[in-house]
């Protein structure tokens, strides 16, 4: 099978991707796409290399595109997923975490993740939002909920 995208390293990138393998301080993902850049330059098929580094075929493909297309950097680099953006910015979430850190509302001896999630509302924010969200916004946080301190009480959230 003639292989479309044909990898040519350099001497100093072939360097590079031994002396990151060589140091092992590198993610998996990252180190497995330095081996099969390297075992792409030695001339080995595309079904080759998946089966000689136990990845998948997709997967040898994508890593030799991007090293052709746009370099080594972007060859070893992951790529931004797609995902929804987060409806609080970083100054919003912190004013999330200092109300969960002030007086509970009137009626209430202590913030719960669901009053955080009205108050987040409340204060135009945004349209909606879940006491999950508030949960993971605060667990960013050294606050401990539920203990005397800075928090929000876990005490609301029904059990599944």
């Amino acid at each position: 099978m003639k292989i479309k995208y044909r990898v040519d390293l350099t001497d100093a990138e072939r360097e590079q991707l031994l002396g990151l393998i060589g140091k092992g301080k590198h993610g998996a993902r990252t180190l497995a796409r330095a081996r099969i850049l390297l075992k792409a330059d030695e001339g080995m098929s595309d079904e080759a290399v998946a089966a000689a580094l136990n990845v998948g075929y997709a997967t040898v493909g994508r890593v030799r595109q991007r090293f052709v297309e746009d370099g080594l950097d972007r060859a070893l680099k992951e790529g931004p997923r797609p995902g929804a953006q987060p409806k609080l910015d970083e100054r919003q979430c912190a004013h999330v975490i200092a109300v969960a850190c002030s007086e509970a509302p009137e009626g209430h001896d202590h913030w719960t993740l669901r009053l955080l999630a009205d108050k987040v509302v409340e204060l135009g924010f945004a349209e909606s939002y879940s006491h999950e969200a508030v949960r993971q916004t605060l667990k960013k946080t050294t606050s401990s909920r539920g203990k005397s301190g800075c928090g929000a009480s876990l005490r609301s959230v029904p059990s599944m």
